[in-house]
């Protein structure tokens, strides 16, 4: 089998660096081993939240110099403002070409969305059915009520309650909660492992009574002026819920639950189809388990279910993500990558073959081992032996030197990653 790309992963960077790379005319394969972390987001995509000394960022542009300070081999920091910005932009319009449906933008700055708990993250991105605030700005409504779904336990309206009206910008609101029984779910209230996100929206799709519900939602909510619900209304678009909003005539929005989350599970449906559209091959369910390489140069891997014929391709793309995902293992004796062996980034007082240098013993603290992973160069070629490869790199999760769970950049660093790589192969 041969390609002009093959990408190793089929997550949100493996995903926007395909799509980019179709577009330019690349012929593009993806070979996926399951489920990936964007099944599991909030929907929202952070560009960058805090920097590592603890600072709330609103305008990326205005901390940048800061970052490249504290964190040096941050990949934002690695590949440049300018490059960084340029990639921002370029997703953006992605995304509106995509319909994704996505509200904020680098320009206007980070705004806030609110979260299952009842917190406010700040981020670049969000679906524009999730209640969000821009930095200091009320939310525009004064009555809300918080409706969560009877016997189903992966949403808590009254402890989303309590902490939402503890925030300033909701501090002049009168939160109510509620619940809806929603009939048609009880089949599935008689077996509490399959009451979930996914299987309540399969569910509602096919076998609903649709305006049992909109009278049920609108008698809950009463005199309420914003309604927030549990995102359970619509598998593979908005449009379920769009269409649910218009029939109440009431200010809805959805929030993400437990994973895994509707909303991110949406767009990586709309990510995935549009890829396919483009004429991109995804071969799912499937995992790369070694390669060929000559002089520093990937000539081609081999996967679990093919094991003797080989994927051949000009250019190979590193995106499996990081520990959640199996792109990185962890053993008793040492952390690795665990296809090409790559290097593998260390900082401070961390060493990846001292499992005690890994965790801080507080809980809540930054954990070490979230910012290791392979080294990149400024055009994310991936780093074997202190030398970097002539056509393998290494983009999202995978990539070391940045926390994305403590500093909010996870989505961010994927899609610049992503396009920068896009760009380097495209050229040349």
């Amino acid at each position: 089998m041969n390609f002009d790309v093959a990408i190793i992963g089929g997550g949100l960077a493996g995903l926007v660096c395909g799509i980019t790379l179709q577009e330019q005319g690349k012929r593009c394969v993806i070979i996926n081993n399951g489920q990936a972390a964007i099944d599991f987001s909030s929907g929202s995509l952070d560009l960058l939240g805090h920097l590592p000394n603890g600072k709330q960022i609103i305008d990326f542009q205005q901390d940048y110099e800061d970052l490249v300070q504290q964190a040096p081999q941050h990949p934002y920091s690695i590949i440049g403002k300018e490059k960084v910005i340029e990639k921002v932009h370029q997703f953006e319009k992605l995304a509106q070409n995509l319909n994704l449906s996505l509200i904020g933008s680098f320009e206007q700055g980070n705004h806030f969305r609110v979260t299952p708990l009842g917190g406010l993250r700040p981020t670049w991105l969000s679906p524009n059915s999730v209640p969000s605030v821009k930095a200091n700005n009320s939310f525009p409504y004064k009555k809300i009520i918080v409706l969560g779904v009877e016997g189903y336990h992966d949403f808590q309206p009254q402890l989303l309650a309590d902490n939402l009206v503890q925030q300033t910008q909701f501090a002049h609101c009168e939160i109510s909660t509620g619940y809806l029984n929603i009939p048609q779910l009880d089949q599935l209230r008689q077996n509490s492992r399959e009451f979930r996100s996914v299987n309540i929206a399969q569910l509602l799709e096919h076998k609903l009574a649709f305006q049992d519900l909109v009278s049920e939602i609108k008698d809950a909510a009463k005199d309420a002026e914003a309604v927030f619900l549990p995102a359970c209304f619509g598998l593979d678009t908005q449009e379920f819920f769009s269409t649910l909003k218009q029939a109440t005539k009431l200010e809805l929005f959805e929030l993400p639950t437990l994973p895994p989350s509707l909303l991110g599970i949406r767009q990586h449906k709309q990510l995935t189809e549009y890829f396919k559209s483009l004429g991109g091959f995804m071969m799912n369910g499937n995992k790369v388990v070694k390669a060929d390489i000559d002089n520093h140069k990937i000539t081609c891997v081999y996967t679990q279910l093919h094991q003797e014929v080989p994927i051949k391709a000009d250019n190979f793309v590193l995106a499996t993500g990081s520990f959640f995902s199996k792109g990185l293992v962890a053993e008793f004796e040492k952390i690795y990558e665990p296809i090409f062996a790559l290097d593998m980034f260390e900082q401070d007082n961390f060493n990846i073959k001292d499992r005690l240098t890994w965790t801080n013993s507080r809980f809540s603290s930054s954990q070490p081992y979230h910012s290791t992973g392979v080294i990149i160069d400024t055009h994310c070629r991936a780093q074997k032996d202190n030398q970097f490869f002539e056509n393998l790199y290494a983009i999202g999760n995978i990539v070391g030197g940045f926390n994305g769970i403590e500093l909010g950049c996870g989505s961010g660093v994927a899609i610049v990653t992503a396009l920068v790589t896009a760009e380097k192969i495209g050229g040349k």
